[in-house]
């Protein structure tokens, strides 16, 4: 378990520096930071179920009980300037660039994480 935990953080790690690499203005250095620090609680809220994966690209909670709600909304706070930042860069819009990240992260959701599909229904990846 403590195995797959680690493997979980350091792929989510690489995603974020991968991410955060990209960002070309200032405050991107602060953004990684704070983004790598609440990793661990993030990952602990998704593997009790409390949390999950939105099909735009935020998390977001799976029932009312919130617990860490700083954290979630501050996290949600800078994927938004993450994906403002590349969506600049790209040329598109932040909407956009937040679906296709969380297509990537449905992708590299591990068995039992909470993600959303297309149409908006939640479940658990198998």
């Amino acid at each position: 378990m403590k195995n797959n935990i680690f493997i979980v953080t350091i792929s989510l790690s690489l995603s974020i520096l991968l991410i955060t690499g990209a960002l070309a203005f200032a405050g991107s250095k602060e953004i990684k930071s704070r983004m790598k620090a609440r990793l661990p609680v993030i990952n602990a809220l998704k593997a009790d179920g409390i949390i999950g994966e939105n099909n735009r690209g935020y998390l977001e909670f799976i029932k009312n009980n919130k617990p860490k709600e700083d954290v979630v909304i501050s996290e949600n706070q800078d994927r938004k300037k993450v994906y403002s930042a590349i969506a600049k860069q790209q040329g598109t819009t932040a909407d956009l660039v937040g679906k296709r990240r969380a297509k990537q992260i449905t992708e590299r959701a591990k068995p039992g994480q909470w993600i959303q599909d297309g149409s908006g229904n939640w479940h658990q990846k198998k």
